[in-house]
């Protein structure tokens, strides 16, 4: 005889809003990290002085954008 099968019952967890989403850490910052890079190629090594004090960060975006022209 086949025992009968009791149905799981499985509530996710609920936010503020009310919708259970859970992301990890990696999911949130890596396209805000890929987003910053993004940007800082677009304006370039020469318009970014104010912004960077570290002349290390323009060299790398510089060769960054020398490697991506190639």
């Amino acid at each position: 005889m086949a025992a009968r099968a009791h149905p799981r019952t499985h509530t996710p967890v609920a936010g503020p809003s009310g919708v259970g989403i859970r992301l990890p850490w990696w999911a949130v910052a890596l396209p805000a990290l890929a987003f910053a890079v993004l940007l800082l190629l677009i304006a370039g090594p020469g318009e970014a002085h104010a912004a960077t004090g570290d002349p290390t960060v323009a060299y790398l975006v510089e060769r960054i954008q020398q490697a991506l022209s190639h």
